[in-house]
């Protein structure tokens, strides 16, 4: 009885060791306790979605579509269709946010790239919204270079009502780190389209330089956060910070590579919160802080194109550190593009496979 008790008690032990420390590569434990469906299929490039306190689900399509579901009926609407959207590789019609204060303030905020008397390019552009339609188009930044890769591209508004671009390097790496480029950059503008008085450098719309394609951009508590694309290696989640060089093309990931050090101790280089080698191609980035999903709390969830999966990154109490990682539905729908979250605290992603894209809503299964 004795032998039998302790073979017990070390199986006990070895169960709990085992779920303490369980690495991010394990299945985790809790998939139990979400459910998952489909809420959308047959559409084509998801780059976005948002989901508005109206309870409706927008989403734009890389070929010009911005549409919206009643989350209440399941009705999908179509809003506009932007003729002068030119989809090429990557490019197309990319990010997309609401005013805080929408529909009170029916204002939508688009960016997509367009053929510029012959020249590609990417524009910021404001729309209103009445009636189950867009219309009045403002440009509030243009003339962003673009490619058939590379161009980023989310928005995101602060509390004190500033918009965010995300920007890609439009493979021009060098151009990442030229303060007179849009390339390669985090910009914050105001949302009439000027420049704010308290932007890091005078008369510039540059926030942060030195990035590769961030694809996702985030406000928690405050605090920006944005994934981005490494080359071969080091993608990367940084947390924004205000004029400071993100490093590359002259960095990637950490700054622990042969010439590296000197570079950051010199340009002002923000190390990333974390990265991964193999890459993942990282994409659309959201903020979890719902008691819907406990074990989610205080987590940026990831949206996952390489590796088809979500990825969520807890975060330490002061944000500036991720403290552990999970992935769900790892190679389940496919890849993955966007990423929101609603008010009742579910979780919507958006998949990126092509001509028969689909929206998946994320629940608890009891």
């Amino acid at each position: 009885m004795k032998t039998l008790t302790l073979l017990l008690l070390s199986v006990w032990i070895g169960f709990t060791s085992c779920k303490k420390s369980k690495s991010s590569e394990e299945e985790n434990l809790n998939d139990a306790e979400l459910s998952s469906k489909v809420i959308a299929s047959g559409l084509s490039h998801v780059w976005e979605m948002v989901y508005t306190a109206d309870d409706h689900l927008w989403f734009t399509e890389r070929a010009g579509k911005i549409s919206r579901i009643n989350m209440q009926t399941g009705e999908k609407t179509l809003l506009l269709n932007i003729i002068d959207v030119d989809a090429r590789g990557e490019g197309g019609l990319l990010g997309m946010v609401h005013h805080p204060q929408f529909p009170a303030q029916p204002y939508v905020y688009i960016v997509y790239n367009y053929n510029r008397s012959g020249t590609y390019s990417e524009k910021v552009v404001r729309y209103t919204y009445s009636n189950n339609s867009l219309s009045a188009e403002q440009v509030l930044l243009d003339q962003i270079p673009a490619n058939n890769n590379h161009n980023g591209s989310r928005l995101a508004i602060s509390s004190d009502n500033k918009l965010f671009i995300s920007t890609g390097d439009a493979e021009n790496a060098n151009a990442a780190q030229n303060l007179n480029s849009l390339s390669g950059k985090i910009l914050r503008i105001n949302l009439d389209g000027s420049i704010p008085s308290d932007n890091p450098f005078s008369n510039n719309p540059v926030w942060t330089y030195g990035h590769r394609n961030p694809q996702g951009l985030v406000f928690a508590n405050d605090k920006l956060y944005a994934s981005e694309h490494g080359p071969s290696k080091d993608d990367e989640i940084n947390l924004i910070e205000k004029g400071r060089n993100y490093g590359w093309p002259n960095v990637n990931g950490f700054c622990d590579e042969s010439g590296e050090s000197t570079f950051c101790s010199t340009n002002n280089v923000k190390e990333p919160l974390k990265s991964w080698t193999p890459t993942i191609a990282p994409s659309g980035l959201t903020y979890y802080n719902h008691g819907l999903i406990p074990q989610w709390k205080n987590s940026l969830i990831l949206a996952v194109l390489k590796d088809s999966k979500i990825i969520r990154l807890q975060l330490d109490d002061a944000g500036n550190a991720i403290t552990e990682t999970e992935e769900y539905f790892a190679n389940e729908y496919g890849r993955k593009r966007a990423v929101c979250v609603a008010p009742n605290g579910k979780v919507y992603f958006a998949t990126s496979n092509g001509s028969d894209d689909k929206i998946i809503e994320i629940g608890r299964s009891n």
